[in-house]
């Protein structure tokens, strides 16, 4: 079981966190991340992929890219038990 959650990534950030919520180029809404690492040679992607587990609540190997490795806008699906991360996601975008 998982979870399909769509993110807006800010690279070379100051400090790495979640930023709240926004709305995305569809006008759905994406759970905005920080990361410090910069776009380059998947690091960032990476960086997200980790902040994204660690915030969860569950292992970095519970998160996979689906779509966006070259873009801000991501797609991640995360591993897990839907109902639980649902109530996590839901404080993030607090």
């Amino acid at each position: 079981m998982s979870l399909t959650v769509a993110v807006k990534v800010t690279p070379k950030a100051r400090h790495a966190g979640v930023l709240g919520i926004a709305p995305g180029k569809d006008g759905a809404p994406l759970l905005r991340l920080a990361v410090t690492e910069p776009p380059e040679d998947g690091r960032a992607n990476g960086a997200v992929l980790r902040l994204l587990a660690e915030r969860l609540g569950v292992a970095p190997s519970a998160c996979t890219l689906l779509r966006g490795a070259a873009s801000r806008e991501k797609l991640i699906r995360v591993e897990g038990d839907p109902a639980a991360l649902t109530t996590r996601l839901a404080a993030l975008g607090r």
